[in-house]
């Protein structure tokens, strides 16, 4: 069983408030599930937020607990939220079905009753509150989780809506998995023989290693990265990563906080090293070319854009006009969206026809029935991660870099 301290217990009996009784249970079960000796306080949480997650039961449970008094419903630590499923602004443009956007509001008041800060965004890391080495959080998204993990050096387990709610409420979680130094060794090596070139090179060498983890709980490291990439493209690694392998946690030797150098994050000799080729990374791509250049949506998602990527796609499309046949969308947080909107880069991309989204993600907005509102089968991308996922939401997708998509919608077919 799991212990549990004094105030603990307190929330367990009820002496919190029922929000807060009902979660410590929650916490307690998930703990003694995973043999966790004892719970850890963590100091923020991210949670999933899009209605595609919850259902209908979700918004009930939320709705429910914002009957209680504010003192007890209210969460006790920081808390902010993944993309929600629907850009109420561009619902219309891009034919949002109207009973997913009637939840969606449901679902917006039932967070905003409980003290959620509703930031819409799965790149949290980079634009609210970035973690630091050793903090203990409680994150629900897969590519958020691994940034954190990996990049920055913080400590969460891929946290499920009703987890990361019930640690939002109490502080507290389960202290097993990537909380514990010993989860947190690495299993096999990785090297790249090559240096990815573009974001979504980037993307397919995670892709590949994810594809090859073997387990949640396998830590691959990485070796033979020629200089240290930035931000955007570790965000790409290690979304697509976790994507392709339900992997929460990588090292990179040299660049990743727990990695200095191979002894730092091996339990004795470190094991021969997989290569990852220039042919691997081609290989991946292939695998997502169609037979016909036929092209329906162009999606710069998952994770959101960057301010760095969205000035990209807005220098690329630049005097340029979307082909008639083609939808493209760019998804980004609030943030972002707000930076963009007061440097003109909003208007840089819109102007070519495209659409700019914000605060959302698209495999989030019910994407198979916004497909079918709008007659999109081939999709292209440069997400690693969004492609691998939109396979099983009835599309048919391509991966390519951010020109070759931009070349393509402006040519109405795949170039």
């Amino acid at each position: 069983m799991v212990k549990l301290n004094e105030e603990e217990q307190a929330m367990l009996a009820g002496e919190f408030g029922e929000p807060r009784r009902l979660s410590m249970e929650h916490i307690q079960k998930v703990g003694n599930f995973f043999d966790a000796e004892d719970l850890v306080e963590v100091s923020q949480v991210h949670l999933m937020a899009d209605t595609e997650s919850t259902g209908e039961a979700g918004i009930e449970y939320l709705e429910m607990l914002g009957t209680y008094p504010e003192e007890e419903r209210r969460v006790r630590v920081p808390t902010v939220t993944d993309p929600l499923g629907c850009d109420f602004a561009k619902a219309e443009r891009i034919n949002h079905p109207e009973e997913f956007i009637a939840l969606e509001r449901r679902l917006t008041n039932a967070f905003l009753d409980l003290g959620i800060l509703i930031t819409q965004t799965c790149i949290n890391y980079q634009t609210i509150l970035p973690p630091v080495l050793g903090e203990h959080l409680a994150y629900g998204d897969t590519g958020s989780s691994i940034y954190a993990n990996s990049v920055m050096g913080g400590r969460t387990n891929f946290q499920g809506g009703p987890s990361a709610l019930a640690a939002a409420l109490t502080g507290r979680v389960p202290r097993y998995g990537f909380h514990l130094d010993e989860r947190r060794r690495g299993t096999n090596l990785w090297e790249l023989q090559c240096r990815p070139e573009s974001l979504s090179d980037w993307g397919a060498a995670g892709a590949i290693i994810g594809r090859a983890q073997g387990s949640y709980w396998e830590v691959p490291v990485i070796t033979g990265v020629d200089g240290s990439p930035n931000s955007d493209e570790l965000k790409q690694f290690g979304a697509a990563m976790a994507s392709f392998g339900s992997t929460p946690l990588f090292h990179m030797v040299g660049v990743t906080p727990e990695a200095p150098d191979l002894a730092s994050v091996f339990d004795g000799p470190p094991p021969a090293a997989t290569p990852i080729s220039q042919a691997d990374i081609d290989d991946l791509y292939r695998s997502y070319q169609p037979d016909d250049d036929k092209l329906d949506v162009v999606v710069f998602a998952a994770p959101q854009l960057s301010l760095v990527e969205m000035q990209q796609v807005g220098l690329l499309l630049r005097d340029r006009n979307v082909h008639a046949d083609v939808t493209v969308l760019a998804a980004t947080s609030p943030e972002i969206k707000a930076a963009c909107d007061r440097m003109g880069i909003t208007e840089m991309i819109e102007a070519s026809g495209a659409v700019v989204l914000e605060g959302v993600c698209f495999y989030q907005m019910h994407a198979r029935e916004i497909g079918e509102a709008n007659g999109w089968r081939r999709l292209m991308s440069n997400s690693a991660k969004i492609v691998n996922i939109l396979g099983g939401y009835g599309y048919e997708p391509v991966l390519g870099t951010t020109e070759h998509c931009i070349d393509s919608a402006v040519a109405g077919r795949i170039v």
